[in-house]
């Protein structure tokens, strides 16, 4: 289970080291990476994406509505690995759909990892916050 939340920075060109904890939860080193819904990214082993896209493939692609989910979801989604100290490179197309700059948070969420630019999610949390 994907647990805790790290601050790091970008360690080269797009590229950033996952947490040991992380690493472990990852088993292999391959996992995958889908945009989110508030500019940040999302990090699944392959036992969790497996579920995640089971779901989907079940969707109807005769309906408009099942063919949106699909496209939505396995489009905005890419499959990393690990380099052997535990860095990856986010895809460019990510990069540029995200809201990260130079100061990452990575947190856990359960069943996947988030990557979240500090200010953005500090900001979505108190507006959340003044919802309630």
């Amino acid at each position: 289970m994907f647990l805790g939340k790290f601050l790091t920075t970008f360690s080269g060109n797009n590229r950033i080291v996952l947490p040991k904890k992380f690493r472990q939860e990852l088993g292999q080193g391959i996992f995958y990476l889908m945009m989110g819904f508030n500019g940040e990214i999302w990090g699944f082993n392959a036992k969790e994406w497996d579920k995640e896209a089971q779901k989907r493939l079940e969707e109807d692609f005769t309906t408009t509505v099942g063919r949106e989910k699909r496209r939505i979801f396995f489009s905005n989604s890419e499959i990393c690995s690990l380099d052997s100290q535990g860095r990856f490179i986010i895809p460019e197309v990510m990069i540029k759909g995200s809201s990260l700059k130079s100061e990452i948070l990575i947190l856990g969420a359960g069943d996947h990892f988030e990557i979240w630019d500090p200010g953005v999610l500090e900001q979505l949390e108190n507006d959340n916050r003044q919802k309630t």
